[in-house]
């Protein structure tokens, strides 16, 4: 998926890391998962993560974990933004003082006292943050930690207003963020901590909805990723399993058939709209889950849905008139041998096996992919994309694709053969195999004096 390592080799049970208990190959596994984690680690230091959460997490006893996570990637170098929500114990607050108004997740107004239970539950909320950031227990993650949680009035608000007769009051929406004071925070290695509430010129106060601060947050700070934890409201596929990534074009439409549960499609609609607006990966989590921020970032598939910007409209199938230009993406490949040699006739009499990335007339990335469907299986080859379009992400884009129709013919299982590119498939969930394990088709084709090695993914 693009920021995940190969999920074969993270080591997700504690127990595996006990020096006492760890079955004698568990120290070169840890290893091995280790070197394959750096890489990541690289790539997010300086980044900057927008994390999200309803007061649901607080109340079922999750903020511990949470923040023990966070003030890991905090110690990696990740900026981070923590955005909380307050409205079961604005609920509770209201039932508290005999008030029988209950927030649900629409938009609601706001009366004069649900504010006031508003302003109580988020300071409480933020002192039980500061507080689990403060802690220093030994053998933890936040052992000698010395992380500093920095909140203020960062937050802009306006009023919703009047809407169809019905006044929401102290119920409002982002107006304005003071991104300058968020970046400074940040760029002294503080978290920045946002409540859900927001200040106007003339210093009335406004409810804000968590969702739609984290997402015009992120948004504007042009976040690396924005996580919302949720209770279990992530996209799943008929059969149960988690539906780990989405474009966000399918994302709408996933909301637009209505078959999501009010929850899902609420947090479903804001990730969708962060990454239209530049957010690079919007994802839903279960906070349930414990170190699921974690299994997220450092795992190939993740655990929950993450939903990007698939530019579909570059991505097609090849004709005819497209070999002479895959001829040449391929050529200086074949040239230095991590190809093997073609010809273009091979290309003309297969082309119906590739697909293409075109932008403005020009291909600059090819994939084909061969089915072995008796036996579950797909082949994937001629993965290219031209080396003025590289480090943004086509390559990824092309193996979620060739994924996607693999798993729509039917196949269990993604191969590959390659000589030179085996680290870039193994950080991305692909596992070494061996002749044996290719169709038997396959196995009559394997040239030996290549000695290719062959990787695996299961999908």
């Amino acid at each position: 998926m693009g920021t995940r390592v190969q999920d074969d080799l993270a080591l997700t049970d504690p127990e595996t890391l006990s020096a006492h208990d760890a079955p004698e190959f568990a120290p070169a596994q840890f290893v091995r998962w280790f070197r394959e984690v750096a890489p990541y680690v690289h790539d997010f230091r300086g980044k900057t993560f927008v994390i999200a959460f309803g007061g649901e997490l607080v109340f079922d006893g999750a903020l511990n974990a949470l923040v023990q996570d966070l003030s890991l990637l905090s110690a990696l170098g990740v900026k981070l933004v923590l955005v909380h929500g307050s409205r079961p114990q604005v609920n509770e607050q209201l039932k508290l003082k005999g008030y029988s108004t209950q927030f649900g997740r629409g938009t609601e107004p706001t009366s004069p006292e649900a504010l006031e239970c508003a302003k109580e539950a988020a300071g409480e909320i933020r002192l039980d943050i500061e507080a689990g950031f403060s802690q220093g227990l030994p053998n933890t993650p936040m052992s000698h930690a010395q992380i500093r949680v920095i909140s203020g009035n960062f937050v802009t608000a306006r009023p919703v207003g009047i809407i169809d007769g019905l006044d929401y009051q102290h119920t409002g929406a982002v107006r304005k963020l003071d991104i300058d004071a968020i970046r400074s925070v940040m760029s002294q290695g503080a978290i920045v901590l946002l409540s859900p509430l927001g200040f106007s010129p003339t210093g009335e106060a406004f409810n804000l909805a968590m969702e739609d601060l984290a997402t015009s947050v992120a948004v504007a700070l042009r976040a690396e990723k924005l996580i919302f934890l949720t209770q279990d409201r992530i996209v799943r596929h008929e059969d149960g399993s988690v539906d780990t990534e989405l474009a966000r074009e399918d994302a709408d439409a996933l909301l637009a058939s209505g078959t999501l549960d009010e929850d899902t499609a609420s947090f479903l609609t804001y990730a969708s709209r962060a990454v239209k607006r530049g957010v690079a990966r919007a994802h839903l989590l279960p906070y349930t889950l414990d170190g699921s921020v974690l299994l997220e970032i450092f795992t190939h598939d993740g655990v929950g849905t993450m939903v990007v910007e698939d530019n579909l409209d570059d991505l097609r199938p090849a004709t005819v008139d497209d070999v002479g230009a895959i001829v040449q993406l391929i050529e200086p490949l074949e040239a230095d041998g991590t190809l093997v040699p073609r010809g273009r006739a091979v290309i003309e009499r297969e082309v119906e096996l590739f697909t293409v990335l075109e932008h403005d007339g020009v291909i600059y990335g090819s994939v084909a992919l061969k089915p072995y469907l008796d036996e579950g299986m797909v082949e994937m080859a001629c993965l290219i994309v031209h080396p003025e379009w590289q480090g943004s992400g086509e390559g990824e884009m092309l193996l979620r694709h060739a994924e996607s129709k693999a798993r729509a013919m039917g196949a269990r299982r993604l191969f590959v053969l390659t000589t030179r590119t085996s680290h870039w498939f193994m950080k991305r969930g692909f596992a070494r195999g061996g002749v044996s394990d290719l169709p038997k088709e396959r196995q009559t084709h394997y040239n030996r004096s290549r000695n290719s090695l062959i990787f695996i993914k299961r999908l």
